[in-house]
């Protein structure tokens, strides 16, 4: 008879870690859409126990049940996808600062601009009559539902079946003017 080792007994708090990892593990098989679904159905105990498994502490005893389940579904996202880039920190710090209209209106238009140049390869998710949509930019264009499109407003509309402006359909622009840009 073969015989099996098993492992050393872990302390408690790398035992809770491990947990945790495992729980992750499991969790990040499933889509990002499926986990916030899930979370949507948590009460406030089963935000808490979320919370608990994927921040490694207790949840502050002063959240609501809207702000754990918003700050959980940020991180599962920013955990799968990548969290914000460092411009995007600077930018909401500089927002948060004393610093004058003028400059952070500067700052915005630049923002605006570099996050509407879109890298191929860059996948991008607008969800539509409850059904999410992706589309891949390419070199030359964009590919959705396996057709290649020139523009952001031709696959606008072919989800959609009505015009669009297809960087403001996928949330690249604002609805609104930026402050300081010309009309």
């Amino acid at each position: 008879m073969a015989s099996v080792l098993l492992p050393k007994p872990i302390g408690s708090s790398k035992r809770l870690e491990t947990m945790a990892t495992i729980k992750r593990g499991a969790a990040a098989e499933r889509p990002v859409e499926e986990e916030i679904a899930h979370l949507r159905d948590l009460d406030l105990r089963g935000l808490r126990a979320r919370w608990q498994s994927v921040f490694q502490r207790s949840a502050p005893a002063h959240l609501p049940r809207h702000l754990l389940f918003a700050m959980i579904a940020y991180r599962i996202q920013a955990d799968r996808f990548g969290d914000l880039n460092r411009e995007t920190r600077k930018l909401l710090d500089a927002a948060g600062s004393s610093e004058t209209d003028a400059g952070i209106s500067d700052q915005l238009i630049n923002f605006d601009r570099t996050r509407t140049d879109l890298k191929p390869g860059t996948v991008l998710v607008r969800e539509w009559d409850r059904k999410s949509q992706r589309v891949m930019v390419m070199a030359n264009g964009f590919a959705w539902n396996g057709q290649n499109y020139d523009s952001l407003s031709q696959v606008a509309f072919a989800i959609t079946g009505t015009k669009w402006n297809g960087p403001r359909f996928f949330g690249l622009r604002d609805k609104a003017a930026r402050p300081g840009a010309q009309p």
